[in-house]
């Protein structure tokens, strides 16, 4: 009789997990959200090689001093931009990963190949002087707005109302004659 009791106590029990599980919309909307970024996680690195050869060309500079990244150098005959494409071609066809193709490619033709800075050492400025600069302006800004609010109106040369002129005057009149229908 114990295990009928224990076996009736369990499957309840079981009966109101479920439930809990069917009847709670968020738990089920969070479990399918973390499921969807795990899938996605996973199958991120998977791409063919073509969208590989497309990304680290886009990631390396072409080095004939054209300032163009490699897979849109259009000179007419470059002398460095086909080579540079074949051994790319033949890096990602090997499968090598996407940094060591970048360090054979620094190793060959130097730091200068990348189109991004690297964020170590020196190379760390070139990411973070933008922002520093965009914070600096920004508060610059500020600083002048709130000086020109502050700044009282200037004064007129004479507090009797606004200067009349008798060349004005006559200019006045004269346009009001031509005007007259």
């Amino acid at each position: 009789m114990n295990w009928n009791i224990a076996a009736s106590a369990a499957e309840g029990h079981n009966r109101e997990g479920r439930m809990r599980l069917n009847h709670n919309p968020i738990f089920r909307r969070v479990l399918h959200c973390v499921v969807l970024a795990a899938a996605v996680f996973a199958f991120s690195g998977a791409s063919d090689p073509s969208t590989r050869f497309n990304e680290i060309g886009h990631q390396l500079m072409c080095i004939c001093s054209c300032g163009q990244i490699l897979l849109e150098c259009n000179h007419v005959g470059c002398p460095d931009s086909d080579g540079m494409r074949n051994e790319l071609m033949a890096a990602v066809s090997r499968g090598d990963s996407d940094s060591l193709v970048e360090q054979a490619f620094v190793q060959k033709y130097g730091p200068t190949v990348l189109a991004a800075p690297t964020t170590s050492g020196f190379d760390r400025a070139a990411w973070i002087f933008p922002f520093v600069a965009f914070v600096v302006g920004l508060v610059l800004i500020i600083v002048v707005v709130r000086a020109w609010k502050k700044r009282s109106p200037p004064r007129p040369p004479n507090s009797g109302g606004p200067p009349v002129d008798a060349e004005l005057e006559r200019f006045r009149q004269q346009a009001l004659e031509e005007t007259e229908v």
